[in-house]
């Protein structure tokens, strides 16, 4: 009788418990009215049910040989709370899962950073932060040489606790769209103080081109974040490709300024890879590095240039700091809360059609010179511009020799008349494009103007590649 019991109890124990990743559990928010893969590991040929409760009928599959299954729910439009059962030799019961719109919300410290981690506006509304249809999902950091296939995580419901330790430009992102849209919310918050772009893109798209594999051989060593391309891909995004999102929002690019003309390539290289991997021309709205007084002549400018010139990616948006500084010695501007209003008034406009006013800051458009003056023409300030302040300032003009002086300025609807007593024969117009500028002109709507400059002369910010 106990060999029996014990051969009984042996081929009971040989069966492996049905598993799913980690970004399948309990508290989720799956995409709306859309076709989600579940997935997870059994064993080869055994039988997986999947019943969801919204669904009239369950759904079942037989494990692969290679011992993963997968199963295709449709989702129903935002609601909740459901359920999701996972039937093979043992079960797994999902609860309180929503149905809404998820983001990612990646890239270096100025995305990761917390309430807890010194982030003023977010720690200051802590307290009443309890809004049970905003679900966040921390990515733990994690690099690695291959494609993996899980994430460690889990999702949280947001209250005054669990909002303290996601990005906080993510949590006033999905706040705005959870009040303005009524749907749940998920945040999937991967992302990795002084990171690399090259790091998040795969390491074989990264070295395809010839101005990212120039980036990605030049980054420089950095303590304190993985420093190679597709490191980043690999433990932290790759796992997360068959899960359904809405879109992207990111900010980065103070790392990459070691190659400033580079990333306007690599922006178009991790989007590109990023929605051929979902499969989905992916919304990406980020934001353009902040001033801060790196020291250096025109990195950070051009850094700054290229982020601009991203913007002729297709569903893509950015907004403008210069004016949400309050320490130019602070890499890290103390308040996100605005970072994630404009970022959700973009999401808002042009993903969801919502009516949120002007969202786009006023951008240089074109140039005519009248004499010994320049006049400049901007889009997106229908009501024209204003200037905070006595004059408008961080204006340079130059002539033909490419020396540029201190430039007045006198506004006009949206046209600014600029010249300098100094130089007689204009050419060229510059404007806050340095390391840590002050600007002080905006649209009537009190969005900034986009740093710019009139000339391609050569700026000299090409990178030393090690051979």
């Amino acid at each position: 009788m106990k060999k029996i019991l014990l051969l009984l109890f042996c081929s009971v124990s040989a069966f492996a418990n049905v598993s799913l990743p980690s970004i399948l559990n309990s508290n989720m928010v799956l995409q709306q009215q859309t076709e989600v893969v579940l997935w997870g590991w059994a064993d080869p040929t055994e039988k997986i049910t999947v019943s969801a409760s919204w669904a009239s009928a369950p759904v079942s599959t037989t494990c692969a040989n290679d011992a993963v299954w997968k199963v295709s729910l449709q989702t129903p439009k935002a609601g909740g709370p459901y359920t999701i059962t996972i039937q093979g030799h043992n079960k797994i019961e999902l609860t309180n899962i929503l149905i809404g719109e998820v983001w990612l919300c990646s890239g270096q410290s100025n995305m990761e950073m917390t309430a807890a981690g010194g982030v003023k506006d977010a720690l200051a509304e802590a307290p009443t932060a309890n809004y049970p249809n905003i679900r966040f999902f921390k990515v733990s950091r994690r690099a690695a040489e291959t494609a993996q296939v899980d994430v460690r995580g889990n999702w949280t419901v947001c209250d005054s606790v669990t909002m303290k330790h996601v990005s906080a430009v993510g949590y006033f992102f999905g706040k705005k769209l959870q009040n303005t849209l009524n749907v749940p919310i998920g945040l999937i918050d991967a992302s990795w103080g002084g990171s690399f772009m090259d790091s998040w893109v795969p390491e074989t798209i990264a070295m395809l081109y010839p101005e990212t594999r120039r980036s990605a051989l030049a980054m420089p060593k950095a303590p304190w974040a993985p420093n190679r391309a597709g490191v980043l891909y690999n433990g932290m995004i790759a796992p997360l490709t068959a899960f359904p999102i809405a879109g992207v929002i990111w900010y980065q690019g103070e790392a990459n300024r070691h190659d400033a003309p580079a990333y306007y390539k690599l922006t178009h290289t991790l989007v590109d890879a990023w929605r051929g991997l979902w499969q989905k021309e992916l919304p990406f709205y980020y934001v353009q590095i902040a001033p801060f007084t790196y020291g250096d002549k025109f990195q950070t400018a051009a850094t700054r240039e290229s982020q601009t010139r991203a913007m002729d990616i297709p569903k893509s948006g950015m907004i403008v700091t210069t004016d949400l500084v309050d320490n130019l010695k602070d890499i890290h501007p103390a308040y996100k809360k605005e970072v994630g209003n404009r970022l959700a008034n973009w999401a808002l406009a042009e993903t969801y059609g919502q009516k949120v006013g002007l969202y786009k800051s006023p951008q240089y458009r074109s140039m005519a010179v009248e004499g010994a003056k320049i006049r400049l023409t901007f889009d997106n300030a229908p009501n024209g511009l204003v200037v905070k302040g006595g004059e408008v300032t961080e204006l340079e003009i130059a002539g033909a020799d490419g020396v540029f002086s201190k430039a007045q300025a006198r506004i006009k609807g949206n046209t600014l008349e600029v010249w300098s007593e100094a130089v007689k024969n204009p050419v060229a117009v510059r404007f806050a494009f340095r390391d840590a500028p002050v600007p002080n002109l905006f649209s009537k709507e009190g969005l900034p103007v986009i740093p710019f400059r009139t000339d391609a002369w050569d700026l000299g910010v090409m990178p030393v590649v090690k051979p």
